[in-house]
Parts: C-alpha cells; structure tokens; sequence
C-alpha cells in the first residue's frame, strides 16, 4: 500500500483547504484510514480518523466543528476538508491507514500553513 497527500499549502488565518490521500497497491486491505499532523518541537498527533465504510469518524477536540473527513472508496482517495483554519493548525498532515494484522502505513507529510 501507498499513500500519497496533496492539498497543502499556505492560507490565511479563518481561510479554507482541502487534503486529498491517495491510496494504491492493495488498497483492499485498507481498513480505518485518518490524518495525523505534527508541529514543530510537538509530538504526531491525530486529528482525524474513519471507519473502512466511512460510517464511523473521530475527531480530535481541536478540529471538531472544523474539520470534516471523508472517504471515496472506489476512487481510493480520503480527504480533509479543513475550514476556519487557525496558526495553530499550522503542521505537517500526515495521511494514515491501517491494514488487517495492524501494519501501519504512511504518506509522505504535506505541509499546511496558517498565517495570522
């Protein structure tokens, strides 16, 4: 499985972005998928995730209201729609899944900056 982030960039505080996670390989095998992000001197954290039928999402309590994550499977791509953006949603977003047996696999980080 690879997983492939576009969408980052720099935007005004109270601005708008929209992530986009490419999945190939054995993308069958994919179950929850999420976004995690990390700032400067801070540890990876996670900011969003959903169920392998997009049923289920969780949010972490920074981005709740904010943030909207999704998932279109036959085109094997999961988004972060990400409004009111904030300086301190300033990080690298880090595209995640998870497989059956629980091997975790990553993207390669896009960069999101929020200017004040």
């Amino acid at each position: 499985v690879q997983l492939v982030e576009s969408g980052g960039g720099l935007v005004q505080a109270g601005g708008s972005l929209r992530l986009s996670c490419a999945a190939s390989g054995r993308t069958f095998t994919i179950n929850t998928m999420g976004w995690y992000r990390q700032a400067p001197g801070k540890e990876r954290e996670l900011v969003a995730s959903i169920s392998r039928g997009g049923d289920h999402t969780n949010y972490a309590d920074s981005v709740k209201g904010r943030f909207t994550i999704s998932r279109d499977n036959p085109k094997n791509t999961m988004y972060l729609q990400m409004n009111t953006l904030k300086p301190e949603d300033t990080a690298v977003y880090y595209c995640w899944g998870v497989v059956g047996g629980g091997f975790n696999y990553w993207g390669q980080g896009t960069q999101v900056t929020v200017s004040s």
